[in-house]
């Protein structure tokens, strides 16, 4: 027998998202991931303490508030074509569904996943 200490490995923590110490408990990817639900809880998040000072809330908050316009902007633009826009209009509005849901989920996983356009207008609007 010997008296050497027994190594025991410690496996490697996951990275943490990032979180909110705010009073209300509301975790700062589940509020990033509020912003998204509608353009209502976005303007709030961008008006109510400690929400308007964390990056990353403020983030989510302008790219959900910038993906609204744009996805009304292209509805507007479509339902005025005749025919083909009408045509359209329900696979655009898939499309947009679907990166509706894929934003919820990033913003849900703690991740800054930036829209082409909208992305960039986001992340200056929030200082990043």
């Amino acid at each position: 027998m010997s008296d050497a200490p027994q190594y025991t490995p410690i496996p490697p923590q996951p990275s943490q998202p990032p979180q909110s110490s705010a009073q209300s408990g509301l975790s700062d990817t589940a509020a990033g991931a509020l912003a998204y639900v509608t353009i209502i809880p976005a303007i709030i998040f961008l008006i109510v303490e400690p929400y308007n000072k964390n990056s990353y809330v403020k983030f989510h908050s302008w790219q959900s508030i910038f993906f609204c316009i744009a996805a009304f902007a292209v509805h507007l633009v479509l339902s005025l074509i005749p025919v083909i826009g009408w045509i359209l209009v329900p696979f655009v509005s898939l499309g947009f569904l679907v990166i509706w849901i894929i934003l919820l989920l990033k913003a849900l996983k703690g991740e800054r996943f930036q829209l082409p356009l909208i992305g960039k207008l986001a992340a200056q609007q929030a200082g990043n």
